[in-house]
């Protein structure tokens, strides 16, 4: 990730700030923080100075990158204006003819990949980054599933991307959410899935339970952006019995919000 400094806009300084981040990849950081074991499955390209840096970052943090390819290509990048005041953040996406783009799902062994794992964590930005990774993380859930391992999917629908690849998202997110056990979504994602309208939440709550039979839990979070900085946070999970709300919490003097809903996401399974 390539950001602006402070709260400028891109190119507005001539720096850029420099973090590697990804969606998977904080979740698995996240939960090697909270004590569990992780580890990442992916391609870098092989001996790309960004690539060593990012794959660095993964084992300072405790993060097994064992199952971490080498491939041919450029390492996939993203652009970040951070917000400011009510300005909201912006992000340009330069992810085409990535090493991870051009990855085909054969290239991985899923079952050493998955050896001794609980979960299986998929992002929506992986199969938004193109069709190839779109049928690698199909692949990997359902070998997850084969092998007993739980499928956590967090829907992270990113427009841009889809935009840039040109294709309908609702078959392959279908695809996609059929095989998660748990699911980080909310009403809009099922509904841009099915192309339903629906009269409340609950309703596509509802629906995507009878839809899905795989599926036992749905939760998201609740955000009201009062500002760059300052945010009110909720939360929301959906069992298929049962419904739970977390206390609205102000959140002020934020430093940083991209993954936030990462970090969201491995509270939730640390504690499950």
């Amino acid at each position: 990730r390539l950001t602006a400094p402070g709260r400028d806009l891109l190119l507005q300084s001539p720096r850029l700030d420099v973090n590697a981040g990804g969606a998977e990849a904080n979740v698995a950081v996240s939960l090697a923080r909270f004590g569990h074991d992780t580890r990442m499955v992916s391609i870098m390209p092989k001996g790309n100075p960004l690539a060593d840096a990012a794959l660095g970052e993964l084992r300072r943090h405790g993060v097994d990158t064992s199952h971490v390819i080498d491939g041919a290509g450029r390492m996939g990048l993203y652009f970040l204006s951070p917000g400011a005041g009510q300005r909201p953040s912006d992000i340009t996406y330069d992810r085409m003819h990535s090493a991870f783009a051009s990855l085909r799902a054969q290239t991985i062994d899923w079952r050493a990949a998955l050896e001794g794992a609980d979960w299986l964590h998929i992002s929506g930005v992986t199969p938004a980054v193109s069709g190839a990774a779109g049928e690698l993380a199909l692949q990997a859930m359902k070998a997850a599933r084969a092998a007993g391992v739980k499928v956590s999917y967090d829907a992270n629908f990113r427009a841009k991307l889809w935009e840039a690849r040109g294709d309908d998202p609702r078959p392959t997110l279908d695809a996609l959410m059929g095989q998660a056990d748990l699911a980080f979504a909310e009403a809009r994602d099922y509904a841009l899935i099915t192309g339903q309208r629906f009269e409340s939440p609950m309703d596509a709550i509802a629906a995507a339970f009878a839809r899905y039979p795989n599926l036992q839990r749905i939760a998201h979070t609740a955000r009201k952006a009062l500002s760059s900085d300052h945010n009110e946070l909720s939360a929301e999970m959906h069992t298929r019995n049962a419904h739970f709300r977390a206390p609205v919490r102000s959140v002020t003097g934020i430093v940083d919000r991209i993954g936030g809903g990462d970090a969201f996401a491995a509270g939730l399974l640390h504690c499950l």
